[in-house]
């Protein structure tokens, strides 16, 4: 099929890319910003998709130049994965005017797409989302991010049925792997590979932590599913089901041998609990997938960091 999506130098975004391309896909990618205006780690995500993915610059999803490149082409399905990610662990971040932002002129882009043919709408959500996941009786939104997450969601499909545009829904949980951002296993990662011993001061929390290769396996599936699908469709990927604590032993167990490392950690006594005790996703992908390998994910982390911190 051909594919538009958003998000593209994103962390995730760039797998997936990638996975959907190496599925047959015909993928383009829209980018926010001019070529020559990404550095560092976007654009070393950037430089994997050359002659992989089409790329078009200066072009965010509902202005003007979203618009034309949907009048003037044929997409099947819209993969909307890109969203306003400025601060978005801050509960400063403005849940409104990024839902405004993820959201804007939605109404004549779907208009336009299906004019043209196009099949459906593929939104990227967030295990944080209010209503999303398990493991938290109350189903609040984690944090603004998440609030922002699902009132873009709703939006979204308010406008896909007005159209009756074919919906899918993908939750993500906490992705790891090559190419992430500086987040809780590269900070493990670092200061490993400085001989150093890391301390885990939120062992207690219950999350969802998935390798990015298999979240992308469980994108490119979801896609897969839309010619022969009635009604909308959810894809919510699971991973390692476990607390943090135990999660950083996981990692410690799986690159030790790998990178020779010593990977010892520390177990803080947790007094922190301003996040829900426990939000996962509910579908092992590990199952759903069995090509999927994931000894051959965690020599991917492992060289990853090796090239990264040593």
């Amino acid at each position: 099929m051909r594919i538009l999506l958003t998000g593209a130098s994103s962390f995730t975004g760039a797998h997936f890319a990638q996975a959907l391309a190496h599925a047959g896909h015909q993928v383009t990618g829209t980018f926010r910003g001019a070529r020559d205006s990404y550095q560092g780690l976007r654009l070393s995500r950037i430089e994997q998709l050359a002659g992989v993915v089409d790329m078009v610059w200066d072009t965010s999803f509902g202005d003007d130049s979203f618009v034309d490149l949907i009048t003037a082409s044929h997409f099947d399905v819209l993969c909307h994965h890109g969203a306003e990610m400025t601060d978005y662990r801050s509960w400063d971040y403005d849940a409104l005017a990024a839902s405004a932002s993820n959201t804007r002129g939605a109404r004549n882009v779907l208009r336009q797409l299906v004019e043209r043919g196009g099949r459906a709408l593929v939104v990227t959500g967030s295990v944080f989302e209010p209503f999303e996941g398990i493991g938290d009786p109350l189903q609040r939104a984690f944090n603004p991010y998440g609030l922002a997450k699902h009132i873009s969601h709703e939006l979204l499909r308010l406008e896909a049925e007005r159209l009756d545009l074919r919906l899918a829904k993908f939750v993500i949980p906490n992705p790891f792997g090559p190419g992430e951002e500086f987040r809780f296993t590269s900070f493990l990662a670092r200061e490993w590979a400085a001989g150093k011993a890391p301390t885990v001061n939120t062992p207690d929390y219950i999350r969802d932590n998935i390798h990015v290769s298999l979240l992308a396996a469980s994108y490119v599936d979801l896609v897969a599913r839309i010619p022969a699908a009635t009604g909308q469709l959810r894809s919510t990927p699971s991973g390692y089901v476990e607390s943090q604590g135990a999660f950083a032993h996981r990692l410690a167990r799986e690159l030790q041998p790998r990178l020779g490392w010593s990977c010892a950690v520390n177990l803080a006594r947790q007094t922190d609990f301003a996040e829900p005790l426990m939000r996962t996703n509910q579908t092992s992908a590990a199952h759903a997938y069995p090509a999927w390998s994931e000894s051959d994910a965690w020599d991917a982390l492992a060289n990853y960091y090796r090239a990264t911190f040593a």
